[in-house]
């Protein structure tokens, strides 16, 4: 028997290639970005970095050290379009500066997206200035992110919060109970609600939230997942998960 050498063929057109990096325990992200970009051509990747219980600014401060490791790994060597840092409070307690320059340090080409960042971008587009805050965060890290969007010139109108300690337990709150308690919040001068934290089950109540309240609502997730759409030019509508997603 011979052996024959057959040379290959490659794709010459790529899809745009989008990389997530995930807390080790969060439920929830994957499953959002799955949900949302499933009809589109899209590659996706993630890889998880390690986190550090209680939350606290120190611990997501030190979670971040690996961010740079973490970001390599997601296809070496190959180029990212957008890579992704889905942790709201562990932008907010590490800087995005420092988040981007260590994730462009392994993918200097990629653009960067974080979902402090994202909501930022997406309540502007949306002209909202007076929010309403909810978190699942213990008190402290609670405050801090209360205190970074009143720093980014927002007027906060109200703010709750759940106090739970541990980034997995946040990812086992019910969304029915989770719906019942925002539908139910100090709303009367607020434009928008503001849902904080990539772990917590929000994105799929958004669109009957909306209808409930009469109010836009914004997540992490939602936010973050429409700004890498924004990034690699793939930000047609999306029905079924909020006015966010809608381009009217």
């Amino acid at each position: 028997m011979e052996s024959k050498k057959i040379d290959p063929k490659f794709n010459k057109v790529q899809n745009p290639k989008i990389g997530l990096i995930a807390l080790a325990s969060d439920y929830m992200i994957e499953k959002d970005f799955t949900n949302v970009i499933k009809d589109k051509k899209i590659d996706f990747f993630v890889n998880r970095i390690e986190c550090f219980n209680p939350l606290t600014k120190e611990n997501l401060i030190k979670m971040s050290e690996k961010v740079t490791e973490v970001t390599n790994d997601i296809l070496p060597g190959e180029k990212i379009d957008c890579i992704v840092y889905a942790c709201t409070s562990g932008t907010i307690a590490a800087g995005y500066d420092s988040i981007k320059n260590k994730i462009k340090k392994a993918k200097p080409e990629s653009e960067v997206t974080t979902p402090s960042t994202a909501s930022i971008k997406a309540l502007k587009k949306l002209n909202i200035n007076k929010i309403a805050i909810f978190t699942p965060y213990p008190k402290k890290l609670n405050d801090e992110v209360v205190e970074f969007f009143k720093k980014e010139s927002f007027t906060i109108t109200s703010n709750s919060y759940f106090d739970i300690e541990s980034d997995i337990d946040i990812g086992k709150v019910d969304p029915n109970y989770l719906y019942d308690i925002l539908s139910n919040m100090d709303l009367k001068e607020a434009e928008a609600l503001f849902i904080s934290c990539t772990a917590l089950p929000a994105l799929s109540i958004i669109d009957k939230l909306e209808k409930k309240i009469g109010k836009v609502v914004l997540s992490s997730n939602q936010a973050l997942i429409w700004d890498t759409l924004e990034k690699i030019g793939q930000n047609d509508s999306v029905n079924g998960f909020g006015k966010l997603f809608l381009n009217k």
